[in-house]
């Protein structure tokens, strides 16, 4: 059983920078054998992905591409999505997903979720 936690949301200007982060805990795992996605969601809306990281690639939605950056560092167990150039349609709730030995972060396929953390944009 796989625990995630996120964590780094908050209030950020239109433009501005915020990093979040997901910290995987459990027993006896190894987080290089999950893909790690971050997913957005806003009330009434769907959740959707936004970022993702296997062992072999990093991939972004178009809405963030050039925008954001998702990394790992397996030593913390923790997966970060570096988020510049916010916008205002950038609010909501980020989640992060754990899929086992997937080569891609495919909603319908998270094994473990995190509880959420929310971002808001405002001037």
């Amino acid at each position: 059983q796989l625990q995630l936690v996120e964590s780094g949301g908050g209030s950020v200007q239109p433009g501005g920078s915020l990093r979040l982060s997901c910290t995987a805990s459990g027993s006896g795992f190894n987080l290089d054998d999950y893909a790690i996605g971050w997913f957005h969601q806003t009330p009434g809306k769907r959740r959707e992905e936004v970022s993702c990281i296997t062992n072999t690639d990093t991939r972004h939605a178009a809405s963030v591409r050039g925008r954001f950056s998702i990394s790992r560092d397996s030593a913390k167990n923790t997966v970060y999505l570096q988020m510049d150039n916010v916008k205002p349609e950038d609010r909501g709730v980020y989640y992060c997903g754990a899929l086992w030995r997937a080569r891609a972060c495919v909603i319908t396929s998270v094994d473990y979720w995190g509880q959420g953390t929310e971002v808001t944009v405002s001037s």
